[in-house]
């Protein structure tokens, strides 16, 4: 496990942006712990608006964990939650959505500015609870990728796959998207008609057309990028055209939480009970090529420095654009300038290699 600083990636710790906490369904007016970004958070839903909130988990009176009780009278007579409000189960101060403390009930005093807990911009999206992270707390500089398919009836919705905490850094994660040349060895991928790089700001996106044995033996076009640095998706062309996405979160400063999900839409709806076990299966693999890269990533020592060859894909440019998430926003801009571009990836049907480089 190495850190942040060790790859060398910038001031902060933990990168901005949109990250998965939770499923929707786990938000209830019941306040669950959480642990990402090397902090303790809590999730409860709000009974009057009915969104999530997240908040760091301690209140400031004297650091007592707002979700942790279940024998304080707060808790048992369900005062722990009061429409979108929250109570420290210890001495009752309650605290609204934004993190502000909004009633002292023992203390006629005024109440302090400090009494406030950090409170993180919270949206749903695809049934996953978002927090956007920023450790200069600004307001959010970009959106998660719009999700049409979730609401449209032509699309089988995914189900969440919990696939726990690796104990490596994100940046070996994000190095996947560059990788060419792990795609044979570790996906089979097979016949491969072309595949391109592209970095545009805060998106990165890899464009493929090959063969892949983990999902198919047909050619698959496949459309991957990442919007931010924690949600990946990738659209896959076929029969059954699918939607993946790939979440991942940092815990600690080297571990990072991941889930899995595949929306289908199947080529008849109603679907026949072909496409009900076709689709159950196209979810299956999907996971199955993913735990493909697991294998590696979970037993993998942190690469610094990667002995880079031609033909691997352009890893340094996806270094430099990751770095744009741990650093101030007014130098952005700069980082974004040095990782924009696109590169074609050499060796393929489409793009064969220079006759001199063979």
């Amino acid at each position: 496990m190495a850190t942040t600083q060790e790859y060398g990636l910038g001031e902060f710790d933990f990168p901005r942006g949109w990250f998965v906490v939770a499923e929707a369904k786990e938000a209830t007016n019941k306040p669950i712990p959480m642990r990402y970004f090397g902090r303790d958070l809590i999730l409860y839903r709000g009974q009057k608006s009915g969104k999530p909130v997240v908040m760091d988990a301690y209140c400031p009176h004297m650091k007592t964990h707002l979700a942790k009780n279940e024998s304080s009278y707060v808790v048992m007579d369900g005062k722990h939650t009061e429409g979108d409000d929250i109570r420290c189960p210890y001495h009752g101060w309650k605290f609204g959505p934004d993190g502000k403390c909004n009633e002292i009930p023992y203390s006629p005093a005024p109440i302090p500015k400090a009494a406030k807990i950090r409170s993180y911009p919270v949206q749903e999206w695809g049934g996953f609870v978002l927090i956007w992270h920023d450790e200069e707390e600004g307001e959010p500089d970009f959106q998660p990728h719009p999700l049409p398919e979730w609401d449209d009836p032509k699309w089988v919705n995914w189900k969440v796959d919990h696939l726990g905490v690796l104990p490596c850094h994100p940046q070996e994660v994000i190095d996947n998207i560059m990788d060419k040349a792990h795609l044979g060895p570790i996906h089979g991928s097979m016949d491969m008609e072309s595949f391109e790089s592209v970095i545009e700001d805060h998106v990165v996106r890899q464009i493929l057309a090959a063969g892949h044995r983990t999902l198919s033996d047909d050619i698959l076009t496949n459309d991957t990028w990442y919007t931010g640095p924690g949600l990946l998706m990738s659209k896959m062309l076929g029969y059954y055209n699918s939607l993946m996405l790939v979440a991942h979160t940092p815990v600690e400063d080297g571990t990072t939480r991941a889930w899995h999900a595949l929306m289908v839409e199947p080529p008849n709806m109603p679907m026949t009970k072909e496409d009900e076990e076709a689709v159950a299966a196209y979810q299956e693999g999907s996971k199955m090529a993913l735990m493909q890269d697991f294998d590696v990533w979970k037993h993998k020592a942190p690469c610094i420095q990667i002995m880079q060859v031609i033909g691997d894909g352009p890893f340094n440019k996806v270094r430099q654009w990751y770095k744009q998430f741990f650093n101030p926003r007014k130098d952005v801009k700069m980082y974004q300038e040095k990782a924009n571009g696109k590169w074609v990836g050499k060796g393929t049907k489409r793009d064969p290699w220079p006759e001199a480089a063979e």
